[in-house]
C-alpha cells in the first residue's frame, strides 16, 4: 500500500521532529547540566538528525532500514526519558533530605552522578555513531519512487447519476432526507436557504445517497435549478462557483487564466446569482473538509438569493463542517449497513444483477466474508468484484481467511486513508496508538485520553486532560471514531473494523497484540485479552523485548469475576520491562501483593491495579517520579497507601474508590498536580490528614468523596478547604 508506506515515513519524519523540538527545550537542557553530562554531545545529536530528516525526505523504503531507524530514534526518546527522570530523583530526593548537611547530600549524590554520567555519555556516543549510519546509507537503503501524499484539488463536475437499485439498507435515511428536502418548514424563519449535512465515514455512502436524492423525480419536480460540486480538501471559492454553473448549465466555463483576471471572480458571482435568483434551486457540495467559517460566510452571502425553500446538501466526513454552518441546518448521521444489506450489496457485485439465486453453495462463505466489511457500502462493493473473478468455495474460503483490506482495490484504500492523512502529525500518533484495543472495543474517552498523556502523545500544558479530549473529539468529528452508546449507559465509542485495519497498519512496526500478531524484539506497545488463567508460558516470547513501553490487560473498564495471573510473571517479568511507561494488571484476583522491584520501572506513568487483592503497595512505588495516573477502583483489602506518597510529584490521578482506606498519609497534600482524587479521608490523629488540606490541590475537579467527616474538629477547616462546585 505505497499510500500508507508514505505516512511511515511522515510518522518517523515527525518523530524526528518532535526530538529535535526536545534538544532545544530549556528543560532538557537545564537536566543536561544538572546531571553534569557532556553539552557537545546534544549540538552532535542535532546535526546527526537533522541528517536523518534529509535522508528520510529522500523517500527511502527499505522496510528493515526504516524499522532500524525508527528503533533508534525510539531510544534517543527513551535516552531523554531516562535523563530527565534522573534529574527528577535529584530534584526530589534534595527536598527529602534538607535536614541532612549540605556536604553529606553532595557527597551522596555525587558517586552515582559519576557513573549515571560515563553510562548516559557512552550510550548518547553510540546512539549517534548508529544514526550517523543509518542516514548515511547504512543498512542498504535504497531510493524507491514512493511518493509523500500530497493535498491537491479535485474539484469537478463529475457524472451525478447513480444506479437506485444497487442501494440497499438506505430506505430509512432517504425518506428522512426527501421529506428535509420536499417539506415548508414554517421553522425556517425568515431564511431562504435550508443546509442539509449528511455525515459520515469514508466509503459509508454519502455520495452514493445524495445522487440518488439529486436525481429524485418528486426532487427534479420541486427545483427548477440543481447543480453539483465535488469541493474535496484544499477549495478556492470562486472555483466552486464555476463547477456549479458548469453543472447547471452542462457547459465549460473554466479557463487557465482565471486565476490573473480580478473580474473574473466577480463575472462567476453575478452569473451564479442570476440562475439561482430564478428559482427554487438545489446544490450539493460533495465532499466538503473546510470548516473555516469565513469561507461558509461568503458562500451563504452568494447563495441566499434563490426561492424561499431552496436548499443545500453537503456530504462530509467531518461534522464540524456540518456544525460550522451560519444558518438553518439539518445534520443527518450515516451509519454502517445492516448485515443483511451488506450482504446483498457483495452478492451483487459479486453474481450480478438478478443472479445471486443460481449460487447458493456460496451463501454462507459469502455471508461471512460481507461481515468483514463491518456495513461499509465502498467495502462491500470492492469485495463483491474481488470475489467475482472466481465463483468457488475454495477460492472464497482463502478470501474469507485473508486480511481484507489486501483485498479491497485503491480506490477503498485511498479513501480509508484520507481521513488519517489529513490529520496533524500529533493526532496521527494518537490515532495509531488505538490499535492496541482489539476490533470493536468500546473506547471510554477517559481512559483512552489518560493513556495518550502516559505514552507522551498529548502536548504538555496544565490541563492536559483537557487537551487530550480535544484531540479525541477531532478524531470523532472526522469518523476515525464513532459514538456508540449502550442502553442508558453514558457516552461511548469504538472504531469501525476498516479504520481498526488502517491503525494497525500505520502502527504495526511498534504497536502488537500479543494474541494475534508475531512478536519482534523492536515493539514498544503491547496488549492482549486477560484470560481466566494466564499462566508464565503466555508471556515467554517477551523475554528478549527490551524497550516496551506499554503491557496492557484487556479489557481496562470490565469488571471480570475471577482472573488469575502467573506470580512469576509479576515477580520475574514485569521487573525486566524497565522502560514501561504503561502498566495494567487490573482485575487479576490473584494478585495479592506488589513487589518491591515496581520501583525500577523508573519511567513508569501509569499504573491500574484495579479489582486485584492488593492490601498495600509497597513504599518503593514512591520511587515512581514520573507517576501521573494510579488507579486502585475496586481494591476491597487496600488498608493503607505508602507514607512517602508526597514523592510522587507528577501524579495528576489517584483513583481509590470503593477501597478498604481508613486512612491516608499526610504526604497526599503534597500532590498539588492532582487534577482528580477519587476519595478523601479525613484522618482523627493531630499529625494526620485535614478537610482543610483540600485547598492545597488547586487545579483538583470532578467527583470526590469525603469520608470520616467526623474528624472534623474545627468547623473553619471546611472554608479553608476552598471547595467550588
Amino acid at each position: 500500500m505505497e499510500v500508507i508506506k508514505g505516512e511511515k515515513l511522515l510518522s518517523l519524519s515527525t518523530s524526528v521532529k518532535v526530538l529535535l523540538d526536545m534538544l532545544v527545550s530549556s528543560e532538557l537542557m537545564d537536566n543536561f547540566r544538572i546531571t553534569k553530562l557532556d553539552v557537545s554531545l546534544l549540538k552532535k545529536l542535532k546535526t546527526t538528525l537533522v541528517s536523518v530528516l534529509i535522508a528520510l525526505n529522500d523517500d527511502a523504503d527499505v522496510k528493515e532500514w526504516l524499522d532500524m531507524l525508527r528503533y533508534a530514534v525510539l531510544e534517543v526518546e527513551n535516552l531523554f526519558d531516562e535523563i530527565n527522570t534522573e534529574a527528577l530523583r535529584c530534584k526530589v530526593e534534595a527536598q527529602y533530605q534538607t535536614i541532612t548537611p549540605t556536604s553529606k547530600v553532595l557527597k551522596n549524590l555525587s558517586s552515582p552522578f559519576k557513573r549515571f554520567n560515563r553510562v548516559i555519555n557512552s550510550k548518547l556516543e553510540k546512539l549517534i555513531e548508529r544514526l550517523e549510519f543509518l542516514s548515511s546509507g547504512g543498512g542498504q537503503k535504497v531510493e524507491s519512487g514512493v511518493s509523500n501524499f500530497t493535498s491537491v484539488w479535485n474539484g469537478t463536475s463529475a457524472s451525478c447519476s447513480v444506479d437506485e437499485s444497487s442501494i440497499y439498507g438506505r430506505n430509512n435515511d432517504i425518506k428522512k432526507l426527501k421529506n428535509l428536502l420536499l417539506s415548508d418548514d414554517a421553522s425556517d424563519g425568515d431564511c431562504n436557504l435550508r443546509i442539509i449535512s449528511i455525515v459520515g465515514m469514508a466509503g459509508i455512502g454519502k455520495t452514493a445517497l445524495a445522487k440518488l436524492l439529486y436525481n429524485d423525480p418528486d426532487v427534479k419536480e420541486k427545483f427548477g435549478v440543481r447543480g453539483w460540486a465535488h469541493v474535496s480538501k484544499d477549495f478556492v471559492v470562486f472555483r466552486v462557483l464555476e463547477i456549479i454553473i458548469e453543472s447547471i448549465t452542462s457547459k465549460t466555463i473554466r479557463n487557465d487564466a482565471s486565476d490573473a483576471n480580478a473580474s473574473y471572480p466577480n463575472l462567476l458571482l453575478a452569473t451564479l446569482q442570476q440562475f439561482l435568483s430564478t428559482n427554487y434551486f438545489l446544490l450539493v457540495l460533495d465532499d466538503v473538509w473546510d470548516a473555516k467559517s469565513v469561507d461558509w460566510i461568503y458562500l451563504m452571502d452568494i447563495f441566499n438569493v434563490g426561492e424561499t425553500g431552496s436548499r443545500i446538501i453537503i456530504t462530509t466526513r467531518d461534522e464540524r463542517v456540518a456544525l460550522s454552518m451560519q444558518t438553518f441546518l439539518s445534520v443527518h448521521y450515516l451509519r454502517p449497513l445492516e448485515r443483511e444489506d451488506c450482504w446483498s450489496l457483495v452478492a451483487r457485485h459479486a453474481f450480478g444483477a438478478g443472479n445471486n439465486q443460481q449460487r447458493s453453495d456460496l451463501y454462507e462463505i459469502g455471508k461471512e466474508i460481507a461481515k468483514k466489511c463491518d456495513g461499509l457500502p465502498l467495502a462491500a462493493i470492492a469485495i463483491g468484484n474481488f470475489l467475482r473473478t472466481k465463483l468457488s468455495p475454495d477460492y472464497w474460503n482463502y478470501v474469507l481467511e485473508r486480511d481484507i483490506l489486501e483485498l479491497i482495490d485503491y480506490e477503498v484504500q485511498h479513501a480509508l486513508q484520507l481521513s488519517y492523512s489529513y490529520l496533524s502529525a500529533l493526532l496521527k500518533r494518537c490515532f495509531a496508538y488505538c490499535s492496541i484495543f482489539p476490533k470493536k472495543s468500546i473506547l471510554e474517552k477517559n481512559m483512552v485520553v489518560q493513556l495518550w498523556i502516559a505514552e507522551g502523545l498529548v502536548e504538555s500544558s496544565t490541563d492536559q486532560e483537557k487537551v487530550g479530549e480535544e484531540y479525541f473529539d477531532v478524531l470523532v468529528s472526522r469518523s476515525l471514531i464513532h459514538r456508540r452508546t449502550i442502553g442508558d449507559e453514558e457516552e461511548n465509542f469504538e472504531m469501525h473494523s476498516l479504520i481498526h485495519d488502517l491503525a494497525t497498519m500505520v502502527s504495526s512496526s511498534y504497536c502488537i497484540r500479543l494474541d494475534g500478531q508475531n512478536l519482534h524484539e523492536r515493539i514498544h506497545n503491547l496488549s492482549y485479552n486477560r484470560g481466566l488463567y494466564d499462566s508464565f508460558n503466555k508471556f515467554d516470547k517477551l523475554y528478549g523485548v527490551k524497550g516496551l513501553r506499554t503491557f496492557l490487560a484487556l479489557p481496562l473498564q470490565k469488571q471480570l469475576p475471577f482472573c488469575l495471573l502467573s506470580n512469576k510473571a509479576v515477580h520475574d517479568l514485569l521487573p525486566t520491562m524497565k522502560q514501561l511507561r504503561v502498566l495494567s494488571l487490573s482485575n487479576y484476583k490473584s494478585i495479592t501483593e506488589v513487589p518491591n522491584s515496581i520501583g525500577n520501572l523508573l519511567y513508569l506513568r501509569y499504573l491500574n491495579l484495579s479489582h486485584t487483592t492488593i492490601e498495600r503497595l509497597p513504599s518503593k512505588t514512591c520511587k515512581l517520579y514520573n507517576l501521573q495516573f494510579l488507579l486502585l477502583s475496586g481494591c476491597k483489602r487496600l488498608t493503607e497507601l505508602p507514607e512517602d506518597m508526597g514523592k510522587l510529584v507528577n501524579l495528576r490521578h489517584l483513583d481509590v474508590t470503593d477501597t478498604a482506606l481508613r486512612e491516608m498519609p499526610a504526604q497526599i497534600a503534597k500532590l498539588e498536580n492532582l487534577q482528580f482524587l477519587s476519595d478523601f479521608v479525613v484522618s482523627k490523629h493531630d499529625g494526620g490528614l485535614k478537610v482543610a488540606e483540600l485547598g492545597k490541590f488547586p487545579h483538583l475537579h470532578g467527583k470526590l468523596s469525603i469520608s470520616q467527616l467526623q474528624n472534623v474538629k474545627d468547623p473553619s477547616e471546611a472554608f479553608q478547604a476552598n471547595l467550588k462546585m
